[in-house]
């Protein structure tokens, strides 16, 4: 019985190896491409390992891409913390403050989540017009704002599950509800930070849209650089793999050394119902 159950546990890894290999197969063509040189390039040798390794790529791709990446790093990081922030506030009022209207605005704030960016594009850049606010501040503030329904769920629902007598017995001995939540609740708020910065941070490290329409020339965040690097008619596809492997690299490296945290704050109830 128990080789039969060990046999069949070992099967469930072979569906799961063929999912990581075609989800791989497009970082393989992104990294053989970047290495390869400009005569390499085509489609029926797509598939080869290249005859040499050429850094030029990376070097001529990074020498484009450097000042969109550090536009991107100040957008990102305030854009992380403070949605993170607003949305651990939100949500341990929400958890654990009881008002009357709490039913019907927790609701209405996750209703934001469902919005796509289209939809508001033009309200969007009249309001930021009309506030002057431009490049990447205004930016920043779009995913803020965008990042408070989901970062609110998770906080809500991992205060949420915490034993409400924490709480009591730090009412009685005179903590306010402020006191409440920095001394006791925010220490112990790491696993739900964790999961999200990461999704804040991805969410909008990839966007495009917002920064296209948001941004100009000289504060164009990475992706919309990586765009404009293919030229009209000759693309160097070995300098724009070699780019998109740059831009891809820093969310990459998050998920890579702390993916085992971001799983544990999902495992603590962050986002249990």
């Amino acid at each position: 019985m128990t080789s039969r159950f060990r046999l069949g546990k070992n099967w469930l890894y072979v569906p799961l190896i063929l999912m990581a290999i075609f989800y791989l197969i497009p970082m393989y063509v992104m990294l053989v491409t970047g290495f390869k040189s400009f005569a390499e390039i085509d489609l029926k040798t797509m598939w080869n390992l290249p005859n040499g390794i050429h850094f030029d790529n990376f070097r001529e791709a990074f020498a484009k891409l450097s000042p969109s990446l550090w536009n991107s790093f100040m957008m990102v990081i305030p854009a992380a913390v403070i949605s993170s922030m607003l949305g651990s506030l939100n949500g341990f009022i929400l958890a654990k403050w009881k008002f009357r209207g709490a039913d019907f605005i927790f609701p209405f704030i996750l209703f934001g989540m469902f919005i796509p960016y289209q939809s508001i594009l033009i309200p969007l850049v009249q309001f930021m017009s009309a506030a002057g606010i431009k490049g990447l501040p205004g930016l920043a503030l779009a995913h803020i704002i965008y990042g408070i329904p989901i970062t609110t769920l998770t906080f809500r629902n991992y205060y949420a599950a915490l034993p409400q007598e924490l709480l009591e017995a730090a009412q009685i001995d005179g903590s306010t509800m402020l006191g409440i939540y920095r001394h006791i609740l925010l220490p112990i708020s790491l696993p739900s930070f964790v999961v999200v910065l990461i999704w804040q941070f991805t969410s909008a490290w990839n966007d495009f849209l917002f920064a296209v329409i948001l941004t100009g020339n000289k504060n164009w965040p990475i992706t919309v650089a990586l765009n404009n690097m293919a030229g009209s008619q000759i693309i160097s596809w070995n300098v724009q793999m070699a780019g998109s492997l740059l831009t891809a690299l820093p969310p990459l490296l998050i998920y890579i050394f702390l993916g085992r945290y971001f799983l544990r704050g999902l495992l603590a109830g962050s986002l249990k119902g």
